[in-house]
C-alpha cells in the first residue's frame, strides 16, 4: 500500500489524475486497498468488474445469464459490500483466441453492459488478431461497439488490423507500454508502438485511441526478485508515457491538442458514453 501511494503521488505530481484498474476479482482485486491508495495519493481510481483469462471452474459450463447478474450487482450495488461501484467491465482472451469458456464470459459481459450501460475493456492478443473474434461475439450480442475497448492492441504494429477494428466502431487500447516483452514473447519496442500511434492519428483516428501502461508495472503477486526486475525495466512506472511517449509523439509532429485528445477527452468520452 505504501509503495502504491508513493508511486501514484509521483504520478499525480506530473499530471496524472485518473487511472483505470482492470484487476478483476480472480486476479486479487481489493477495493479497500484501491480506496485507501486513491484517497492518500489524490489519483482517482476506477475499479472494474468482470473476469480475466483464467476462467474460474464454476463458470465453465454455465449460461452467460448466470454470470451477468454478478457483474451487474457490482456495477449497481457495489463491490464486496463497500458501496464502491465498478465503472468498467473487464474480460480477457489471449493466445489461441476465444475459447468456449472465454466466449461465455464475453457474452456475460455484453449482457451486463446492455443492462447497465457500463463500457467493456478487453484483454486481447493482437499478434493473432484476437480482437476480431471478440468483436464478432459482441456484434452477435447486439451491443454498440462504441462502448467496447479492445485492449493490448499495440502488441502489433499491423495498421490493417488496427484500422479495421477502428472502422468497425470499437476503441483501441494502445495500453501495453513500455513494451518489448509480453508473457515471454518479443513484441514491438515502445518507439515502434509510438510511431504506430502517430500513424493512426495522422490517418484520422486520433479520436478513437487511448494510451496506457501494462507490462513492467509492479505486481504484488510477484516475488521480490521479479518485482525488482520489472521495476528496473521501467523505472518511470506510471509516468513512462508522460516522460517518454508523449515527447516522442511531439517529435513526430503530433500537437499538444491531439495529445490532449487521446489522453483526456477520449477516455472521458469512452467511460461516460457522452
Amino acid at each position: 500500500i505504501e509503495h502504491a501511494i508513493l508511486a501514484l503521488k509521483a504520478a499525480y505530481d506530473e499530471g496524472v489524475r485518473t487511472i483505470v484498474d482492470v484487476t478483476t476479482m480472480d486476479l486479487g482485486r481489493d477495493v479497500g486497498i484501491l480506496e485507501e491508495v486513491s484517497r492518500k495519493s489524490g489519483v482517482q481510481i476506477i475499479a472494474c468488474t468482470g473476469t480475466w483469462r483464467d476462467i474460474p471452474r464454476v463458470f465453465w459450463d454455465v449460461s452467460p445469464d448466470i454470470i451477468a447478474p454478478l457483474y451487474i450487482r457490482e456495477i449497481e450495488e457495489g463491490i464486496q459490500g463497500t458501496g464502491i461501484k465498478a465503472g468498467i467491465i473487464k474480460v480477457a482472451n489471449d493466445k489461441g483466441g476465444v475459447t468456449p469458456r472465454g466466449e461465455i464470459i464475453l457474452r456475460a459481459a455484453a449482457r451486463a453492459h446492455k443492462a447497465t450501460g457500463i463500457p467493456i475493456s478487453t484483454h486481447s492478443w493482437a499478434p493473432e488478431r484476437v480482437g476480431f473474434q471478440q468483436i464478432r461475439i459482441f456484434e452477435e450480442e447486439g451491443i454498440d461497439l462504441n462502448r467496447v475497448y479492445v485492449g493490448h492492441s499495440n502488441d502489433t504494429t499491423n495498421l490493417d488490423y488496427l484500422t479495421t477494428l477502428l472502422k468497425k466502431g470499437a476503441w483501441l487500447g494502445l495500453d501495453r507500454y513500455p513494451g518489448g516483452r509480453a508473457d515471454g514473447i518479443d513484441t514491438p519496442q515502445w518507439e515502434d508502438r509510438t510511431r504506430t500511434v502517430a500513424k493512426l492519428i495522422e490517418a484520422g483516428f486520433g479520436d478513437r485511441i487511448m494510451l496506457s501502461h501494462d507490462w513492467s508495472i509492479p505486481l504484488t503477486r510477484l516475488n521480490k526478485i521479479e518485482m525488482k526486475r520489472r521495476e528496473d525495466a521501467n523505472p518511470d512506472g506510471y509516468l513512462f508515457i508522460t516522460r517518454k511517449v508523449l515527447p516522442l509523439l511531439r517529435q513526430l509532429g503530433i500537437t499538444d491538442r491531439q495529445i490532449d485528445q487521446i489522453m483526456v477527452y477520449n477516455p472521458r468520452q469512452f467511460l461516460t458514453g457522452t
